[in-house]
């Protein structure tokens, strides 16, 4: 073999070799790198989706009504951050009531004794999405009655005190309470509209005692369930009762002929205490409400017919 064939067998091994190390060594490294830089950035892409967080939904600032009434036109005006609180679909005032609260209606009781003429409007709040159980056209009458009967007990008179209800879905409770969900203004009245207010009452007593509320009751059946037109009436029942002295409601529970006499008049007495009961509970003042069964004796329609006894199974609610 010459030598100019052994030196290009030397470099020809020379490339071979150099190639087989700079694979087995260089590239692994290479290979390694790679993998370690992937391995970099999918912990960078993972570490910045996890530092991602959603911006907090802002809570909702509860309502908080102030007790506030001011004579727009007098010398009237008082201010308390407390108010009447209620639980959500609730018509009962929470317990117990600020001191300032009480402060408050002892001071308003000195003003109206001395000013015949003003009134207050007493407007409950209520929400869409709250329930009314109430005996009252809506939520809002309901706690409307039950502060203005909070304000009689502590010596304001009814006659000075007229109740509203209004839908607020502003209203934000604080967990399920309701705080101050009311509205109060003073009103002055002039000698005509004492006239026409006169006039509206001798009507409002009309049409109750033209049209009494009755309710009917299915045999053995104890509960209540009113309609809007119902509720109305009660509300037209209490708003009379508050601005009349000596004005009462009846609740005459009547029968059909089914069993004794004795049986039916017990029941009919047991059925008119269970409405002067709800109608208590409902904020009608107790010694207002007078009660009495005439068990099967003035029945409307034939007993000789299920239809008919079921008519004469009622209860009558009417001005005395």
């Amino acid at each position: 073999m010459s030598k100019k064939t052994q030196y290009l067998l030397g470099i020809l091994l020379t490339i071979i070799l150099g190639t087989y190390f700079y694979w087995t060594l260089c590239c692994s490294q290479c290979s390694s790198a790679t993998n370690t830089t992937e391995i970099v950035q999918e912990a960078e892409a993972e570490s910045q989706e996890s530092t991602t967080v959603s911006a907090p939904i802002p809570t909702p600032v509860a309502t908080r009504n102030a007790f506030a009434i001011t004579d727009a036109n007098g010398a009237f005006s008082f201010t308390s951050t407390d108010n009447f609180n209620f639980e959500t679909s609730g018509f009962t005032p929470l317990s117990p009531i600020a001191s300032e609260i009480d402060a408050g209606i002892a001071k308003l009781q000195t003003y109206l004794s001395e000013n015949k003429n003003k009134s207050v409007a007493i407007t409950g709040l209520f929400t869409s999405s709250e329930t009314n159980t109430s005996a009252f056209p809506n939520l809002g009458i309901a706690r409307a009655n039950a502060v203005k009967n909070y304000m009689v007990s502590k010596g304001l008179s009814s006659k000075q005190l007229n109740t509203f209800g209004k839908l607020s879905d502003e209203l934000i409770p604080e967990g399920t309470i309701y705080n101050g969900p009311l509205e109060y203004t003073i009103a002055t009245a002039d000698e005509a509209t004492a006239e026409a207010s006169e006039e509206e009452l001798k009507a409002l007593k009309a049409k109750i005692k033209a049209n009494p509320l009755v309710l009917y009751f299915a045999f053995g059946e104890n509960s209540i369930d009113l309609s809007e037109a119902q509720r109305q009436k009660i509300a037209d029942i209490a708003t009379y009762l508050d601005k009349v002295d000596d004005a009462s409601v009846s609740v005459i529970g009547h029968t059909d002929n089914v069993g004794s006499g004795s049986a039916n008049l017990q029941m009919g007495q047991e059925r008119a205490n269970f409405v002067k009961d709800y109608l208590v509970t409902n904020g009608i003042p107790e010694t207002k409400v007078k009660a009495g069964s005439r068990g099967p004796d003035q029945p409307i329609a034939s007993n000789n017919t299920e239809a008919g006894r079921a008519k004469n199974r009622r209860t009558v609610i009417s001005l005395k």
